[in-house]
């Protein structure tokens, strides 16, 4: 399997720096947006494989236009509170999955999204 590439925006930045470290740990390379106007371009320049999007600061329709943008581009929806509202239309939009902000969960759903690429 070759390495992933994953980008990283997260609204808070003591969330997105520990992210950033924890994900390095496991994937090839883990690139971070600063700012949401950066997600476009690193995802871009990177080439990203997977986004791990904190969906509450998304804009409305956003997902939606990032997998018509990047079409094979895993997005991994982060929240920090429950909201079935908020779930269902960034899955409807086209998100891979949603998880807690934390580590664990995002490398879990990461490595489930690629059992799945895998397995296609």
């Amino acid at each position: 399997m070759q390495p992933l590439c994953l980008v990283v925006y997260q609204n808070d930045p003591g969330t997105a720096r520990h992210l950033l470290t924890g994900l390095s740990r496991y994937f090839g390379s883990v690139k971070l947006a600063s700012r949401y106007e950066e997600v476009r371009p690193v995802i871009a320049q990177s080439h990203a494989d997977v986004l791990v999007l904190d969906i509450e600061r998304s804009k409305p329709g956003e997902i939606g236009r990032l997998r018509q943008e990047f079409p094979l581009l895993h997005i991994v929806g982060t929240h920090r509170l429950a909201d079935e509202e908020l779930w269902a239309e960034a899955l409807n939009q086209g998100a891979s999955d949603l998880c807690g902000p934390r580590e664990d969960e995002v490398v879990r759903s990461v490595l489930h999204q690629c059992a799945q690429r895998a397995a296609a």
